[in-house]
Formats: C-alpha cells, structure tokens, sequence
C-alpha cells in the first residue's frame, strides 16, 4: 500500500500530497516517515534554480546512504540531502547564524522541486546528489506558485512542513 506525506508552505497556506518511493528508496523513506513530522525555515535554492527547502536536525539512524541519487531532479521530485556540518555552514550561504545550517552535527536538507532544468551542483563543492525519496502526485501548480512566489517576494517568516498525509 501506498504511503504519503503532505508538504506544506505553511505561511502561504499551500500544500501538496507526495507519495513515497518505497522500492525505489527504501532506507530514506522509512528514515523520513519514522521521524515525521517536520518543519524548518523555508530556503528558496541560489544554485539548483527550482527548489525550495528546509534544513532540520540529523534524524536518520544509520544514515541512508545513497539512494535513488539524482543531480538533475525533475519537477515534482522530494529530494533527501543529509549535510556534515563542514559542508554547508558558510556564511555566504545566507543563513542566519542561529540556524540548522551552523548546527555542529550538520543537517538534513528535505527539498521539493517545482520545475524543470534543475543541476545538483554548488561552487565551492561541485555535484551534490541527492536521494529521491517521493513524487508529488497532487497539488505541485500550487506549490510551483508559491514557490515562484518565494523567489519573487522572497522567504521571510515562510516555514515548509513535512507531515504524513491522511
């Protein structure tokens, strides 16, 4: 059976419904399900062009490993990024000092995708592949919107929830 989570841009009130790959991506979708729900800041990616993520604390125990990997996710996609903290607490980034991302046992980037023309790539790392753990399956016109809306008006007070659906 079927398993699914919802994703919320909680300030903008819109959600969508993501099924879980379950045999594409078994570690990582039993690793986010076990540990739901989840909420963090909404980012809008500088590199990836398409994404908007979250950064939460680690909660996979053992970690997934690689997955069902991509640099080149398609829209609809819900991306897993597991970060050491070396690895993405730069001030240039732009997050605040306070913030997941300068945590001093990394972060757990949980990423949707709204568009195409997507490259997992970052400046001072080169490709950052992630694992593909859900499709959207409901609702994505209304997050890309949202989404778009981030980017435009930016992302201020906007958190991105992670719940299991209904």
């Amino acid at each position: 059976m079927a398993r699914y989570i919802t994703i919320t841009l909680d300030k903008r009130g819109v959600s969508c419904r993501a099924r879980l790959l379950d045999e594409e991506a078994p570690r990582t979708c039993k690793a986010v399900w076990d540990s739901l729900p989840h909420s963090g800041s909404a980012y809008h990616a500088k590199y990836a062009r398409n994404e908007v993520y979250t950064l939460v604390p680690p909660f996979a125990e053992p970690k997934p490993g690689r997955e069902n990997p991509t640099i080149t996710p398609i829209p609809g996609d819900v991306v897993y990024f597991g970060f050491e903290a070396w690895e993405i607490g730069n001030p240039a980034y732009g997050y605040d000092e306070g913030s997941e991302a300068h945590s001093d046992q990394g972060a757990t980037d949980l990423a949707i995708f709204y568009g195409r023309n997507n490259l997992l790539i970052n400046g001072d790392a080169g490709w950052v592949p992630g694992n593909v753990f859900a499709t959207i399956e409901e609702g994505l016109p209304d997050i890309a919107a949202a989404a778009q809306d981030l980017w435009l008006r930016g992302v201020e007070g906007e958190t991105l929830s992670f719940a299991r659906a209904d």
